[in-house]
């Protein structure tokens, strides 16, 4: 059984940085890929960036390109997202996801929420300003 559980947010201000930790157990991080999301109220859930395990390939949102950064490590199974100059418009639910199928996948996929089947129960990131 997969199970992925966030960990990390909580309230900052602007400008400020914060880190996310995805745990997976029941699914191997190597070689696969994992995306991690965003949700505000009201909002669609949006892809914030993703990662490609096998190759350390990455792919983000404009929004954040430059301010996050994805990684991982192996020996624990996790996934990091690096958060830093956050903004007040980076308010929402985060959330890790995961997928067996990633051969194949445009790079920009690894942003799209339809190639992932596998979910966190998310943890929320507050940006004061």
């Amino acid at each position: 059984q997969v199970q992925l559980v966030e960990s990390g947010g909580g309230s900052v201000q602007a400008g400020g940085s914060l880190r996310l930790s995805c745990a997976a157990s029941g699914y191997s991080i190597s070689s696969n890929c994992m995306g991690w999301f965003r949700q505000a109220p009201g909002k669609e859930r949006e892809g914030v960036a993703g990662i490609y395990t096998g190759s350390g390939s990455t792919y983000y949102a404009d929004s954040v390109k430059g301010r996050f950064t994805i990684s991982q490590d192996n020996a624990k199974n996790t996934v990091y997202l690096q958060m830093n100059s956050l903004k007040p418009e980076d308010t929402a639910m985060y959330y890790c996801a995961a997928t067996l199928r990633c051969r194949g996948i445009f790079y920009s996929d690894l942003i799209n929420p339809r190639t992932y089947g596998y979910w966190g129960q998310g943890t929320q990131v507050t940006v004061s300003t």
